[in-house]
Formats: C-alpha cells, structure tokens, sequence
C-alpha cells in the first residue's frame, strides 16, 4: 500500500503519485485516469469504464452481424 499526501497544487488539491505507482498503473503526464466508486473507496484506473461496456457491445453486434460487414467491407 502507499500512502499518499493530499497537498494544495495551485488553487486546486490533489495528489502527487509515485513512479511506482504510475509505472503499475502504466501512465505518464497528461494520461487519463478514472476514478470509480468502489465497495472499499475509490479505484483509480487507466481504462475507462463506460468505453469498455460500450467495446463489449461493439464486439456482440459484429459477432452477430460478421456476414454483413464482410459483405460491407467488399
């Protein structure tokens, strides 16, 4: 675990994460990072959530339409 310092940066607050930290979570300055409700607290992640549950559908519908974009991509 790694504790991390609230702290004033500007007029805002936040947090400074470590090299540690941004190389587990493979993202540098200027990535995105989410943060989404957790049974525990709060999970900061890379990915975001709305972009996967909208690739899953992505990947139902050509699964199921895979005749109609072959013949589209003719």
């Amino acid at each position: 675990m790694t504790a991390l310092k609230v702290t004033q940066i500007g007029n805002s607050v936040g947090v400074i994460l470590p090299k540690e930290v941004l190389a587990r979570l493979k993202v540098e300055k200027g990535d995105l990072l989410y943060a989404t409700d957790a049974a525990n607290g709060v999970t900061l992640t890379p990915y975001s959530p709305e972009f996967a549950d909208q690739m899953s559908l992505a990947r139902d519908i050509m699964k199921s339409r895979r005749e109609v974009l072959r013949e589209l991509a003719k």
